[in-house]
Parts: structure tokens; C-alpha cells; sequence
């Protein structure tokens, strides 16, 4: 069903959260959003409500709610306390819609400017409006509450060294600004602000077809784009109740599996050179470079490919495809191998990754943490695992996992799971079957351009989805899959028309790069660098 699985009044907002967390065993939240009714074809008690997306421990369940807000006082109590991971979706939640949360530490905007007037995911936002924002924002009024807690009086904040590291820096890795407090090379406080690479992701899908936001996707995880081609392909698709052919499914594993190797060689080389190795850089970008030439000849576009489409993909594989394909993935065995044998027994290398940057389990499960990040803790969950989707349960390869959550654990991490990507392309290239690469849907699927020219139904078809757009059911529906970086979630509002009413991207990044600061305060200015490039923050995903 295309529905919420709960409503719940907006008072009992805490304590049924609360009861579901210590009762059930939602631990995990994943998500908070609204939803701006006052467009929609459909009555509703208030004009905005907010969605909660919540995990259990099992990794095996998830659970949408669904609460309508007081539309006099816009307010709902935080949920901070329960779930750390609310501190950052609550302030976007509030940044776009200007719900209240009640009880927040810190509710300020978190992507748009702090000057920045109104709310542009309500739907009587005037979107062409356009508004200068000049002044930039000390953070002071984040800094100072996070070293009075920690004790400093007024005259010992005097003496701290306060620098800002990004968010034009190369070490930044994406317009991140980080407000850092120190003690000498350490790090006494730590405050973390984006939104600098934010373009309205969210806004722009209201205003185009389904089929046109596959583009956007692209612009997400640019390192990784065809991932995000097939996590919200995969939304529509489940939505619509549309189960594509089997060789497209064969070929969307064939190909994300290979984004992954490209987004964890780029994680890992660009890793390499803050730590000096420029040498392991270029072993590991050979092969990126050849992958792309591999992914420029089957869909045109080296970076942002726009491969899928909603029911099956754009092209077929080409000819000599397995050959291309053999040669890149042996190029990364060899990369791989050559990057180890260099690091493997180079004591410079363990020193500065390892008991750096630490992540321990339960606190990445608080914080919205997921993918290579997460598994590095110890935790084994991964989406195609606990949850697979495209035969995934039909695959011999392991979930890679750390044990200490350290840098050195998440670039191990990285380049095992290269490999256990390697072997599932092989797999699914022996494999691969016959037949069609899209679903036989006439209300989906553009006709062929020999319908379209050669009778009336064909162009009618043409243009009706080319103007109008696919008509998904009316209905309120989560996604997800797992991406380069961890869970990658679309939370998507239909009203029954060939547009969106609302999409809402769940990006990995966004939950990590929230919970970073408090991962790098007391260690070293230096390891700050390391560790975030360990974490692979893409600025796209997380800014939108």
C-alpha cells in the first residue's frame, strides 16, 4: 500500500516514538520530513504533517509515521534525545517548512542560508523569487555553548586558536566548512557547516515528470551516479507495482556494482594523497579512468550517465561489453593489489590511520551512520543482505566488516568491498540472460520511434508521456537501496498526476557528516583531515 504504516496525534508524538524505540526495537531512525498539503487534491486534518522512517535492529523492518501538525502553532516536540540522528533531519525539516520542534538544542537552518527568507518546500513558495545572501555567519552561537559545557570560562575561550577549515580547502573534500576550537593541534570543539553546494534538489523534482528528475539523481553522488539512477528508479518502479525484466535487473547489478568500485577507488586514492602516497593515487585512478571509458561507451556520459530508466534502461549492453568489462575489473585487481603491497607493512601509513578517527557501533547506529562507514564499526548490515532487492539473496559475497572503526578499518573496508564487487560482476555476467531490457508498459515506456512515426496511437503515446508525465498511484511511499556510501532512501509523496507532489532524498552523507564533529573532537587537526576523507563526504548527496 502506498500509505504510512502509522498516524500518530502529534502530542503523543515523543512517547510513541519513545515506545517504539525501547518496545519494538526501532533503534535506528533513518529520516524525518513533512509534507506540504496545501495543493493536494485530497482533504487532510492540517495542512502539514511530518514523517518519521524508523529501522529495528534486525536491519529486517522499517516503519513509516505519519503525524499532522497544529496548523496555529506549527509545533511538534523534538525527538533529539531519543534518536541523536534527529539533530540535523529536524533543523532541515524546519529550514524548509518551518515546523517548530520543540525542545531542540539548536534549531537553526542547516542548507539554506542563514538570512534566507521563508520556506521553499511549502507549496506557495514563489520559487522565482529570487534573494541575495551576503552575510557570513561566525557559528559562534554553536561554539561558545559546546566549550562552556565542556568548562572553559570566558577568559580560556580568549586563549583557543578558532580556524576554520574549509569550506575552501582541499582537504575539505566538497564545500564543507568546519569551525574547529584548539588547544595547540588539538581539537577542543568542532562546529560543521553546509549548504554551500545546496540547489534545491527537492523543489526542482516538484516541477518536472518523473522521468525528468532521473538527471538530478546524477547530480547526488556524482562519484557513484548510476546508483542513484537505480535507487530512485526502483521507488517509481515499486510505487507503479512494476517488476522489470530479469536481464535489467542482471544489468543494474552489473553496472552499480561497478559505480561502487569507481566511488570507493575515488574514496580511497583521494585518502592516499592527504596521507602523502601520490603514488597510490594514480594505481588507483588508472583503472577509474577506464571504467569510465567503459561507462561513456555504454550510455554516453562518462560522469553523470542517466542510465535507467523507470521500467528497464536506456541501452541494451553494446558490443564487446564483456570484453571491456573483463579488462577493467582485472585493472582493479591489480590496482588494488599494487595499493596494498605498498601500505600493507608501511609503518607511516598504520600510524596515521590506525586508533584514528574512531567510530565504535552503537554510537554510528545513534547517528544515522550506514554503509562502509557502519560496517567498519563491526556492524554487518548491508541493504542487498538484510533487505535485497534484484536477486541479491542469489550472490556468493560477504558483508566486509571492521572491528575497531578506525581510518584504517574503513579504507580496509573499502578496498575488500571492491573486491566482493568484483566477484558479484562475474557472477552476474555468467548469468546474464536473454530478452528485453524494459517492461512492455505503454503508459511507462516511450514507444519506439517506429510507433511513433508510423501510427497515431504511437505519437499519442509520445507526446502524453513526453508533456504529461508517467501517473503514478496517489500514495506516500519509502525506497531504498544501498548506495556507495550507505543507505540511499527516496521518500516519495504522489497525488495521482505525472509529477511528484514531494520527493525527499534520504542521503547517506548527511547523516555522517552530522555526526563528524563530535568523531574528531580531541583528537589532532591532522587526523580531522584523515578522517573525514576515510568517511567519503560528496557534497552533491548531502547539500542536495
Amino acid at each position: 500500500m502506498l500509505k504510512c504504516d502509522m498516524i500518530i496525534d502529534s502530542k503523543d508524538i515523543k512517547s510513541k516514538i519513545s515506545k517504539l524505540k525501547n518496545e519494538e526495537n526501532y533503534t535506528i531512525l533513518l529520516d524525518i520530513t513533512a509534507i506540504d498539503y496545501l495543493t493536494f487534491s485530497d482533504v487532510t486534518p492540517s495542512r502539514f504533517a511530518i514523517i518519521y522512517i524508523l529501522r529495528d535492529s534486525s536491519f529486517k523492518n522499517q516503519i513509516s509515521i505519519k503525524s499532522f501538525i497544529d496548523d496555529a502553532s506549527l509545533e511538534v516536540d523534538s525527538i533529539v534525545d531519543i534518536y541523536e540522528s534527529a539533530n540535523w533531519a529536524e533543523r532541515e525539516t524546519f529550514d524548509q517548512y518551518g515546523i517548530i520542534f520543540k525542545g531542540h538544542p539548536n534549531l537553526k537552518r542547516v542548507l539554506n542560508h542563514h538570512q534566507f527568507v521563508g520556506y521553499p518546500l511549502r507549496k506557495d513558495y514563489e520559487i522565482t523569487k529570487g534573494q541575495i545572501c551576503t552575510h557570513t555567519e561566525d557559528l559562534m552561537d554553536e561554539m561558545l555553548p559546546l566549550l562552556t559545557k565542556k568548562g572553559y570560562s570566558s577568559e580560556d575561550i580568549d586563549d583557543l586558536m578558532l580556524l576554520n577549515v574549509g569550506p575552501s580547502h582541499p582537504a575539505s573534500h566538497g564545500t564543507i566548512r568546519n569551525f574547529m576550537a584548539l588547544e595547540g593541534e588539538s581539537i577542543t570543539a568542532c562546529v560543521t557547516e553546509i549548504g554551500y553546494l545546496h540547489r534545491g534538489f527537492e523543489k526542482s523534482c516538484e516541477n518536472h515528470t518523473y522521468s525528468q528528475v532521473i538527471p538530478y539523481t546524477d547530480r547526488l553522488n556524482y562519484c557513484s551516479a548510476i546508483l542513484n539512477n537505480i535507487g530512485y528508479s526502483k521507488a517509481i518502479e515499486e510505487m507503479l507495482g512494476i517488476d522489470i525484466t530479469p536481464r535489467a535487473k542482471m544489468i543494474r547489478i552489473i553496472i552499480g556494482e561497478l559505480s561502487r568500485i569507481i566511488d570507493h577507488l575515488v574514496c580511497n586514492a583521494a585518502n592516499m594523497v592527504d596521507l602523502g602516497g601520490l603514488t597510490n593515487f594514480w594505481y588507483l585512478f588508472a583503472p577509474r579512468d577506464k571504467a569510465y571509458d567503459l561507462l561513456s561507451k555504454l550510455t554516453g556520459a562518462r560522469l553523470t550517465n542517466t542510465y535507467t530508466r523507470i521500467g528497464g534502461l536506456e541501452f541494451d549492453l553494446y558490443n564487446g561489453f564483456n570484453e571491456d568489462l573483463a579488462a577493467v575489473l582485472k585493472d582493479v585487481e591489480t590496482a588494488i593489489s599494487d595499493a596494498l603491497s605498498l601500505i600493507a607493512h608501511n609503518k607511516i601509513f598504520h600510524d596515521r590511520t590506525q586508533d584514528v578517527g574512531v567510530i565504535k557501533a552503537d554510537f554510528a547506529l545513534r547517528n544515522g551512520i550506514s554503509g562502509p562507514n557502519l560496517r567498519a564499526t563491526g556492524v554487518a548490515h548491508d541493504l542487498r543482505k538484510d533487505k535485497p532487492y534484484y536477486g541479491y539473496e542469489n550472490f556468493d559475497f560477504d558483508v566486509v566488516i571492521g572491528s575497531h572503526g578506525d581510518v584504517y578499518d574503513r579504507m580496509m573496508c573499502r578496498f575488500e568491498e571492491m573486491l566482493q564487487s568484483v566477484k558479484i560482476i562475474r557472477q552476474a555476467m555468467y548469468e546474464l540472460p536473454d530478452g528485453p531490457i524494459n517492461v512492455k508498459a505503454p503508459g511507462i515506456l516511450l514507444p519506439s520511434k517506429k510507433d511513433v512515426y508510423g501510427n497515431i496511437e504511437g505519437l499519442m503515446n509520445q507526446f502524453k508521456l513526453t508533456f504529461e508525465g508517467i501517473k503514478v498511484p496517489k500514495g506516500e511511499y519509502y525506497s531504498f537501496t544501498e548506495a556507495g556510501n550507505g543507505e540511499l532512501g527516496f521518500f516519495i509523496v504522489s497525488d495521482g498526476s505525472g509529477r511528484p507532489y514531494k520527493i525527499k532524498c534520504r542521503p547517506p552523507c548527511f547523516y555522517s557528516l552530522a555526526a563528524y564533529s563530535k568523531i574528531v573532537e580531541g583528537g589532532m587537526l591532522a587526523d580531522a583531515v584523515v578522517t573525514m576523507a576515510s568517511m567519503n563526504f560528496i557534497a552533491g548527496e548531502f547539500d542536495r
